[in-house]
């Protein structure tokens, strides 16, 4: 193990740029969108990259990447199986974090609210322009279920193909999901770990579609 990295040694001074209430915009969604355009610019291979958690229905917490598919002022929008783990907690709870890592630019962006699914022609839409090995893929995977080898998954794929020439319809148990924000938090590495941290808190509404936010700095 003589090449093992030692992680407590790693160090890395954070110095990019700062951040303050004053730079911010009012409006959480558009500030996001900027830093996202900023981040997207850099080229990085999945711009949408983000980590999805949730808590199952027993407290249990648990994280996994998925991609970013839809933003508007409604909030975050992702697809999965409805029977996954994921889903399935998605729709017991009702809740969700989403985390947003931009290394490159020394940032983060933290998400945290409701969950709904999205509209079944929200669904539709998207699942129509996705590839056709992706389609056949949301019927072949029975999501978080328990596979006795890659053979069984790739005979269910070959089935799946030859049943559907045509088109591939949505399956019925696949769908997108919208993460209602009620926090957002935008993260900027500063140096000597005094880090830059702006936090959107949602404190009630204007009208319809018109979201009040107070917007905060937070201690590092």
């Amino acid at each position: 193990m003589d090449d093992a990295v030692e992680l407590e040694s790693i160090r890395h001074q954070y110095e990019q740029a700062g951040l303050d209430v004053s730079d911010v915009d009012p409006d959480p969604i558009v500030q996001f969108r900027s830093w996202f355009d900023a981040w997207a610019a850099t080229g990085p291979r999945d711009p949408g990259l983000m980590v999805l958690a949730t808590v199952d229905d027993e407290g249990w917490p648990a994280s996994r990447a998925v991609l970013l598919r839809g933003l508007d002022d409604r909030g975050f929008v992702f697809y999965t199986n409805h029977t996954s783990d994921k889903g399935r907690a998605l729709d017991a709870m009702r809740r969700a974090s989403l985390s947003f890592v931009w290394h490159d630019l020394e940032r983060q962006v933290r998400v945290v609210g409701g969950v709904d699914r999205v509209s079944d022609e929200e669904s539709d839409a998207y699942f129509a322009s996705r590839p056709r090995g992706s389609q056949v893929g949301a019927w072949a995977s029975d999501q978080s279920a328990v596979l006795p080898d890659r053979v069984t998954l790739d005979e269910r794929v070959a089935e799946i193909d030859r049943q559907y020439q045509g088109d591939v319809p949505r399956p019925p148990h696949w769908g997108g999901y919208r993460v209602q924000p009620r926090e957002i938090e935008f993260w900027q590495g500063r140096p000597s770990r005094l880090h830059d941290r702006v936090r959107y808190r949602r404190a009630g509404s204007a009208g319809p579609g018109s979201p009040v936010w107070v917007i905060e700095r937070l201690a590092p």
